[in-house]
């Protein structure tokens, strides 16, 4: 088959290959959320303030549609290293059709839930309208994005790493050239505010389901969305569901995390939520390219699993932990040297200035070591063992780091929550280890 370059091409030239494109396009992605916020912020500081109480909104829908397709994504690698390539099929058409679903439920819930999910943070009239208006239009696309992720994760299933990058990529720089065209009316465009940053971001990740359409239809691909009388294999849907909602579940946590802080630190100042606001943009730029390093490894990881090369599957999860760790001892040193410039992007207020400088030193001291966890989640993903990943992936985003914000905010005050990150982190990463060797080494001994 196509992808049998993934057994026996050597492990690092085969980890590089297949996720530098990603890394790529998640540095780019990362970029976008950037550029949209820093245009944002440019608005006023209230819809900087609105756009950070909606993001766990908008990171929910994306932890659904990309978590069902990592669900697929594990299923359709593990039947192309065993040589059944019907059951992919399948897998493939199974995923684009209830994630479309899933979507359309997004759609409604999200829009409907918008007004009273923002009072719960805020009784700031002015920061509800612009984070509603926002929302509105933003979420209107959750069809899209899910469809649009089927594809990304069938494509990456295929070991079509190029292609991905190239669809991802293109979505995300229209988004980066309409934002200023839309949010500030430049040529015959209306200014449209907070809504242009909406439909930009809408716009983008159209256009990135166009062009994934576009070379399904025109490129050679070992996996083919077919609609027979045993595409819909109830098997096949249960081990989808059987990984995506764990992977899903982990994708959401982070939201659940956020809406948690901002209620922590809203009792302090709400400078404190627009500092945990622009961390989270920050912080993409670390780890979309770390996920880039899971995204090129789940695929190759499940196939070399199917094929029962099990000794390649250890040496892979070693070389994209090596890789992770890389990218954020750069991030760490950033965070460390030009804390407050970082922060400047999006604030002219020099307490933000100042308490984000503060928060970022703090929080950086975990990047390199959160790595385990982050390599651990992905390669349990990719293996079809979603259970202990949302194991770890909960430890990190609630059972540890809620309770020691909590504790220590009282403590330290809002400088306590900064420093429950890194505490988390170093206690999940000893975990995530342990549990990685216990469910995984077993089966992976030659």
């Amino acid at each position: 088959m196509q992808q049998s370059f993934m057994k026996t091409k050597p492990i690092v030239p085969l980890v590089l290959s297949m996720s530098l494109p990603m890394v790529i396009s998640m540095m780019v992605a990362s970029l976008y959320n950037i550029v949209d916020s820093y245009y944002v912020a440019k608005i006023s500081e209230d819809a900087m303030t609105a756009l950070s109480l909606v993001f766990p909104v908008q990171n929910l829908i994306n932890a659904v549609t990309i978590g069902f397709s990592i669900g697929a994504n594990a299923v359709i690698s593990y039947h192309l290293g065993a040589q059944q390539g019907d059951k992919a099929d399948a897998a493939a058409a199974q995923s684009l059709v209830y994630n479309a679903l899933h979507g359309a439920i997004l759609t409604v819930v999200c829009i409907g839930a918008a007004p009273a999910f923002l009072g719960l943070f805020t009784t700031d009239a002015a920061v509800v309208d612009l984070g509603v208006r926002y929302s509105r239009i933003a979420f209107a696309f959750a069809v899209i994005i899910g469809i649009s992720m089927s594809m990304e994760k069938m494509f990456q299933a295929t070991g079509k790493m190029l292609m991905t990058m190239i669809c991802m990529m293109s979505g995300c720089v229209a988004n980066i050239l309409l934002d200023p065209v839309l949010i500030f009316g430049w040529g015959p465009f209306p200014a449209m505010g907070i809504e242009g940053a909406a439909l930009a971001t809408g716009l983008g990740q159209t256009l990135s389901l166009i062009i994934y359409a576009v070379c399904y239809f025109t490129a050679s691909l070992p996996v083919r969305i077919r609609f027979t009388a045993h595409t819909f294999d109830w098997r096949l849907t249960k081990r989808m569901y059987a990984v995506g909602i764990p992977a899903a579940l982990n994708l959401a946590l982070p939201s659940l995390l956020i809406s948690c802080l901002n209620m922590i630190l809203a009792g302090y100042s709400q400078v404190y939520v627009l500092v945990l606001g622009v961390y989270y943009k920050l912080q993409t730029f670390l780890y979309l390219p770390a996920n880039g390093i899971v995204q090129g490894m789940r695929p190759i990881i499940g196939y070399n699993f199917g094929a029962r090369e099990y000794g390649r599957v250890r040496k892979i999860y070693r070389v994209a932990l090596a890789l992770s760790a890389g990218i954020m001892a750069v991030g760490t040193l950033l965070c460390w040297l030009v804390p407050e410039q970082m922060i400047g992007l999006f604030s002219t207020s020099q307490a933000t200035i100042d308490a984000g400088g503060t928060a970022l030193r703090i929080i950086s001291a975990g990047f390199v070591i959160s790595s385990v966890s982050i390599i651990s989640c992905g390669a349990l993903e990719g293996l079809g063992m979603g259970a202990p990943s949302l194991v770890i992936s909960s430890l990190r985003y609630v059972l540890l780091i809620l309770p020691l914000a909590f504790v220590l905010s009282c403590l330290l005050g809002a400088v306590g929550v900064w420093h429950a990150f890194w505490l988390t982190e170093a206690v999940t990463a000893v975990m995530a280890g342990v549990l990685y060797r216990r469910k995984v080494a077993a089966q992976t001994c030659e």
